[in-house]
């Protein structure tokens, strides 16, 4: 027989794992930033200085940039103001962090494509080449959005389940990370499969050459796929019961007692059930 509270802890796996997965399209956008937007970055002009160019590959820095300078800031002015707002001792609730997190993504891809289809006209059609500032914003919003997202799934995880199962559920969103980097390659393989076979054409990624290649195609695909998975989140986030008491029936309740349910953290969590609920 099962205890009570692994009962519980059960539970709360399963009710976090849609939140989990939301969190998976989110990383299949950090691959491309780290794949074909250093390979943007090898088209264009690197040139800073008269004798010094910009590594491609250190545009990946960029959202790392972002979250050692934004996050002081969000806790020093963002959170002290919200919390006035809101009551809720974190400014907004994990959930509400994660899904702006993943809301702002979206505009992480709309800009990658905007600005691959201005590369791309300027490159065919004039033959210039345009600096490599012109990706950053890409970076910037998904530094943004980073600094939202994971920082707070890994708080939703650590203050929304039993002592004991902290550890579990943080070492799992890193999961989200392999599964978010497959997803990329499987999506890569299918594109150029599917828009192969139904023009002309090698396919939207087939040529190893932007210039030929249709990868701003490919980055409105993920802005639109980035745009119905944060929709989806918003159906689970809604559905999602955050304090654990509230999965108890009141028999289990009075069968546990205040004193057991305090050990697992339940009593301070029922204190904040209602203000970090999804509006």
């Amino acid at each position: 027989m099962c205890s009570v509270t692994q009962v519980e802890q059960v539970k709360i796996l399963i009710s976090a794992i849609p939140i989990f997965a939301c969190t998976i399209v989110f990383n299949t956008i950090l691959a491309q930033l780290q794949t074909f937007s250093v390979q943007q970055g090898v088209a264009m002009d690197t040139q800073l200085a008269k004798s010094f160019h910009i590594p491609p590959a250190s545009l990946q820095s960029i959202p790392y940039i972002i979250l050692i300078i934004v996050v002081p800031l969000y806790d020093t002015f963002f959170v002290p103001l919200a919390r006035k707002i809101t009551g809720h001792e974190s400014g907004i609730s994990p959930l509400q962090r994660i899904g702006a997190g993943l809301f702002f993504a979206t505009f992480s891809m709309v800009s990658a494509a905007i600005m691959e289809k201005k590369r791309r006209d300027a490159a065919v059609d004039s033959n210039k080449i345009l600096s490599i500032f012109w990706i950053t914003p890409q970076f910037l919003i998904f530094g943004l959005s980073e600094m939202l997202t994971a920082v707070g799934l890994i708080e939703f995880f650590y203050k929304q389940s039993l002592k004991g199962m902290q550890a579990f559920l943080t070492a799992i969103t890193y999961c989200s990370y392999s599964f978010g980097f497959y997803l990329s390659s499987l999506l890569v393989s299918l594109v150029n499969k599917i828009t192969s076979s139904s023009s002309s054409n090698q396919g939207w990624l087939s040529d190893n050459d932007l210039n030929k290649d249709r990868l701003d195609l490919f980055y409105w695909m993920l802005a639109v796929l980035s745009f119905l998975n944060f929709l989806s989140y918003l159906f689970w986030a809604r559905w999602h019961s955050y304090s654990p008491i509230s999965l108890l029936t009141t028999t289990q309740q009075e069968t546990l007692g205040d004193d057991h349910l305090n050990n697992y953290g339940f009593i301070n969590s029922s204190k904040h059930g209602v203000d970090e609920s999804m509006p």
